[in-house]
């Protein structure tokens, strides 16, 4: 899951670097770490990692041209994106999230909208961003606070 980032191709990843999204719920302001870490570990970790490690080589495209998991601990780059994209790539899945913007990629990354509520995507997110050292959570939210400015939330 949160394979946000399955990521090769550059309009793919100007994508993820900006703001453009379809979020349907703003960051809630309190959510449940441990759920969310339960629901990881059931919807996430077979493909991310049960220590958010990602899969082997993600970097590189398997024979079929999409990137592995990569991993959701400070060693990826999920840190890398604002909570919104975060949450857009996690319930519409890659392909999806991607062409609503006019981009083109295989994604090997699934949408979970219609599996997880909204409230649990971002316990989910919640989760992954409470295993990141506090210069990653740091970057991170001043990211994500960059976005909802520029969103008018």
């Amino acid at each position: 899951m949160l394979s946000v980032i399955f990521l090769g191709g550059g309009g793919a990843a100007a994508w993820l670097m900006s703001t453009a999204g379809v979020q349907t719920e703003s960051t809630p302001e309190a959510a449940d770490i441990a759920q969310g870490e339960d629901l990881y570990r059931e919807y996430c970790a077979a493909c991310h990692g049960a220590d958010l490690e990602g899969q082997p080589d993600w970097r590189s495209a398997g024979p079929d041209g999409v990137l592995p998991a990569p991993p959701h601990d400070e060693t990826g780059h999920t840190w890398h994106h604002p909570d919104g994209v975060l949450f857009d790539y996690t319930k519409l899945g890659g392909k999806a999230a991607l062409a609503l913007q006019g981009v083109e990629f295989e994604s090997g990354m699934p949408g979970f909208g219609d599996q997880l509520s909204d409230a649990e995507i971002w316990n989910i997110i919640a989760y992954i961003q409470s295993t990141w050292p506090e210069r990653q959570r740091a970057i991170q939210a001043e990211r994500s606070a960059d976005q909802r400015q520029q969103e008018g939330n």
